[in-house]
């Protein structure tokens, strides 16, 4: 459904927009705040879908997400697209009611990557991203009706995504630059261990490189229904006594639990490759990692993306399709209900989504 889009009344700051804001440990409020005015180079968007995602759980559960800590109230999401409901002076190309999503950091700053990681901008030392407390004063996310957004970060979606599918181009970016660190993936036979939403992503996002077979594992049952609907070929289901598979080639490990590592160092091959999607914590734990050394495995990084949002919004455009990834949606107004389901193991959710365009 197109969101109503009003020219003619953003101009004025009297009017109101309702938003996703956490205020503190457990303390989540639909506030209503001034609807922004797009300056120069800005966008305004009339936002329409947004993406429930980790770290929104931990700054609503915790108050931080991971050394980002509230100082101040701050507006969750960084999954999130809608339609351009104005235009800030000079920006061009784009047209008011065209549906976007964002790429949504920002590097902060006039730093120089060294020549190693030259383009690797995921790597900047200083970035801004929406829904963060990393800054002080942070940086909104967009889970309100209303959202203005530099130009620079606005990516048009392609015929036939909608904007539904267009909030999930982040995550899927994140899939597709976990799966880009593989210089070649096809025909692999690959294990993806975690299947939470990123993990499925990475499934589709493997599937979509021309991965051989998928092997996908998990504790719950139903995260292992979406990633064989996302495109696996075969589920392992850990809570049921099944193993991991052994000699896998390629191995993605996004469950970012500890614990996780000494078996999946194991079902990785001789002379492998293992990929960490998952955050691992900041802090000292216990982990078995003695088959890194004699398997002589390559281990590998995978932190956000860098220009892959665009890889991803063709790919939708393709035909990769995320549609079994969500399993809940729910209006803004309901946003803790959401957090609460979102967060609940026994709920059987994947990706849950809010719908941000008030009382629909």
């Amino acid at each position: 459904m197109k969101t109503a889009i009003e020219p003619a009344a953003v101009a004025s700051t009297t009017r109101r927009m309702k938003a996703v804001v956490v205020h503190g440990p457990g303390d989540l409020r639909i506030d209503e705040r001034d609807r922004p005015v797009p300056g120069a180079g800005e966008v305004l968007l009339a936002l329409e879908w947004g993406g429930i995602c980790g770290s929104d759980i931990a700054y609503w559960k915790k108050g931080a997400s991971g050394t980002a800590a509230l100082a101040h109230p701050l507006v969750l999401g960084h999954e999130f697209a809608g339609r351009v409901a104005a235009l800030g002076d000079g920006v061009t190309g784009l047209s008011e009611g065209q549906p976007v999503t964002v790429h949504p950091a920002q590097l902060v700053g006039d730093s120089t990557l060294p020549d190693r990681i030259a383009g690797r901008t995921n790597l900047y030392p200083r970035v801004r991203y929406f829904g963060s407390a990393a800054f002080d004063p942070h940086t909104d996310g967009g889970f309100s009706e209303y959202r203005t957004v530099p130009a620079s970060q606005i990516r048009p979606l392609p015929d036939g995504v909608d904007t539904e599918q267009g909030a999930l181009a982040e995550p899927l970016a994140v899939a597709l630059h976990a799966v880009g660190r593989v210089p070649e993936l096809r025909g692999r036979t690959v294990l993806v261990n975690g299947c939470g939403p990123i993990g499925s992503l990475v499934v589709a996002a493997a599937r979509h490189r021309g991965a051989g077979t998928i092997i996908a594992a998990d504790l719950a049952a139903s995260s292992l229904q979406v990633a064989r609907a996302m495109g696996a070929d075969e589920t392992r289901d850990l809570s049921a006594g099944d193993g991991l598979p052994e000699d896998v080639d390629v191995v993605f490990e996004a469950s970012g639990a500890p614990a996780a590592l000494g078996p999946v160092l194991r079902a990785t091959a001789r002379g492998g490759t293992l990929v960490q999607v998952g955050n691992l914590p900041g802090t000292a734990v216990p982990a078995a990692l003695g088959d890194l050394v004699t398997r002589e495995i390559t281990w590998i990084g995978s932190y956000r993306f860098v220009e892959e949002i665009d890889d991803a919004l063709r790919a939708l455009r393709d035909g990769l399709g995320v549609s079994a990834l969500i399993t809940h949606r729910f209006p803004l107004e309901r946003a803790e209900e959401a957090l609460a389901v979102a967060a609940d193991p026994a709920s059987g959710s994947s990706k849950v989504m809010l719908r941000l365009t008030a009382g629909t």
